[in-house]
């Protein structure tokens, strides 16, 4: 046991630097001086812990990396190279690369010719295996699905899960506005679930959040909220227990509205004075709902916290007004980034047109440092992506794509489906990576500018679905 925490820290080390050799080789040749510098230091690392373990194993299953079976938790300061490394398995189909015996330079770069020329081939992990199969102290081995193909439709579960929130989120504040006593564990199963699935299928479930084509805002916010946050969390490196804890307090963190007369929360034009004096007590009305549900525990006060936080803003200018400084929870400062996204973003009573995702973040990103705690912001765009899962976009290509998954290291290059070709038919797919180079080395495919998916009458959800 002492052996294998040992290993375990060295192996964040061992993916930082491994996604470092591939980042700079991608453009240098293996031969410059800044990749046989950062190979020198990945094999002196490699052998010393090869000296005490004789085998090392590196295994990507989903969204974590395994060293010899034991998963690394990712480590904020590398969070970027382990995204990377992650896509760049990903698109190999490569699983697990195993180390054993003694490893040279040649190896590491007769390893790293294979990698970077996988991804032209028909096969790019049948590539990447033959032109290592001469290496004799590397291994790779094939990615596997942790959901085998034919066992259940995971868009079908991920639709569930979130639609069973939405059921469950009405139900809680049905039962409250009729005077029922509600237990605030009985939430804790639901959020759970879609702990579950962002672990597993992150891009899924924040995609059910870019559906903007609902009915009952308030419901599907909550939830949004709660999934935004969760996701955030889990970049953050926060354990499933906090993820749930962080997902409950989402969820509830806009309970006080129900108190809202609905002919206010409910207005098709813009509040006056005295409406938005109304609307601003919902905090405060949160934390006497929240405060009267059964089980009060560490987590109902927590969440009335963040009911009463979640509006006050980074620097305090936001409401309720406060007598004194106070330093926000840290789940409020994650559940502000989150509110406020999906307010803008969502076609609400009062606003019919939703902000466009990438406007958005253009706004959020003025009011890092003031409204809204500016590092966290960081990690938010980092998941978010500058083009959010679900902008539509025109490509060079003359194609029409909507971003099906975000690119944490380039992030104006994200994954694209392609919904219209340039012939100007509608398609289904392909699903394009923006990252990927022909033989020359230029981009096969660049974003040239976001597009209005109302304008073309496109339905996100006949596609993200």
């Amino acid at each position: 046991m002492n052996e294998d925490r040992e290993s375990i820290k060295y192996a964040k080390d061992i993916i930082n630097q491994l996604a470092v050799i591939i980042r700079t080789s991608q453009i240098h040749d293996v031969s410059n001086v800044a990749v046989v510098s950062a190979i020198d230091k990945f094999v002196a690392t490699m052998n010393s812990l090869l000296r005490e373990y004789n085998v090392l194993n590196l295994e990507l299953l989903g969204e974590f990396f395994y060293f010899n079976e034991t998963r690394v938790r990712y480590a904020m300061e590398y969070l970027l190279n382990f995204d990377f490394l992650s896509r760049e398995f990903k698109r190999r189909g490569l699983g697990s690369i195993t180390f054993s015996g003694r490893v040279r330079d040649e190896d590491i770069k007769s390893f790293l010719r294979a990698f970077i020329s996988a991804p032209y081939a028909q096969d790019p992990f049948e590539s990447l295996s033959e032109g290592t199969a001469n290496i004799d102290s590397i291994t790779v081995g094939p990615l596997k699905k942790i959901v085998e193909e034919g066992d259940f439709d995971i868009r079908r579960v991920v639709k569930k899960t979130y639609f069973n929130a939405v059921s469950f989120t009405k139900g809680v504040i049905t039962k409250i506005k009729s005077g029922e006593k509600v237990s605030i564990k009985k939430a804790k199963r639901v959020v759970e679930s879609m702990v579950d699935l962002i672990l597993q299928e992150e891009e899924l479930l924040l995609g059910m959040t870019a559906i903007k084509e609902y009915d009952e805002y308030t419901y599907h916010h909550s939830v949004n909220v709660s999934i935004l946050s969760v996701a955030l969390g889990q970049r953050l490196g926060l354990s499933r227990k906090a993820l749930t804890e962080l997902g409950l307090v989402a969820l509830f963190h806009d309970i006080g509205k129900m108190e809202v007369p609905p002919e206010i929360l409910n207005k098709p034009t813009n509040f006056n004075d005295d409406e938005w004096r109304i609307i601003r007590k919902h905090p405060f009305w949160g934390v006497r709902a929240i405060l009267k549900l059964k089980g009060l525990d560490h987590t109902s006060i927590r969440t009335a916290i963040v009911a009463f936080e979640h509006h006050l803003n980074y620097d305090l200018s936001g409401y309720p007004k406060i007598t004194r400084p106070i330093d926000l929870d840290f789940y409020s400062r994650i559940v502000s980034l989150a509110d406020q996204y999906d307010a803008m973003t969502s076609s609400r009573v009062y606003s019919r047109i939703p902000m466009a995702p990438d406007k958005a973040l253009s706004v959020m990103m003025e009011r890092a440092g003031t409204q809204l705690d500016p590092l966290l912001f960081k990690f938010f765009i980092n998941m978010i992506g500058v083009y959010p899962i679900g902008t539509l976009v025109l490509l060079d290509t003359k194609e029409l794509g909507l971003v099906y998954g975000a690119n944490p290291v380039f992030q104006d290059r994200p994954r694209v489906l392609i919904i219209i070709d340039s012939q100007g038919h509608r398609v289904r797919g392909p699903i394009v990576d923006l990252t990927e180079k022909g033989q020359d080395g230029k981009y096969l495919r660049t974003i040239i500018k976001t597009m209005d998916p109302n304008k073309y009458r496109i339905n996100l959800a006949e596609y993200l679905l």
